[in-house]
């Protein structure tokens, strides 16, 4: 009998983890807080709370605006990704703070 893997990953997973620590530090680096970010994206504070903490997923669509907003290039999110799973879990946090 084949075994199949789990395709959705939890909001608590390495690579989700990953994104959430991305979307907080580049929210830091333009010195936002949680409800400067969520006027300027027009959305309730809770709802960027909720992002950071892992209560709510973003889909891709969202992603790119946030990434928008918050300046940084998506494609260097997707590559830290992307690099990060080829590696150890330790190892993609700290591809992620050399980053920052």
């Amino acid at each position: 009998m084949k075994v199949y893997k789990k395709f959705r990953k939890s909001v608590f997973s390495d690579e989700h983890v990953l994104i959430r620590e991305h979307l907080i530090a580049a929210r830091h680096n333009l010195g936002l807080s949680q409800k400067a970010l969520s006027d300027k994206m027009e959305v309730v504070h809770s709802l960027i709370g909720k992002i950071e903490t892992g209560d709510r997923r973003l889909d891709f669509i969202e992603m790119i605006e946030y990434a928008e907003i918050l300046e940084f290039d998506i494609f260097e999110l997707l590559k830290i990704l992307q690099d990060s799973m080829k590696k150890e879990p330790t190892d993609a946090l700290n591809l992620l703070a050399r980053t920052r």
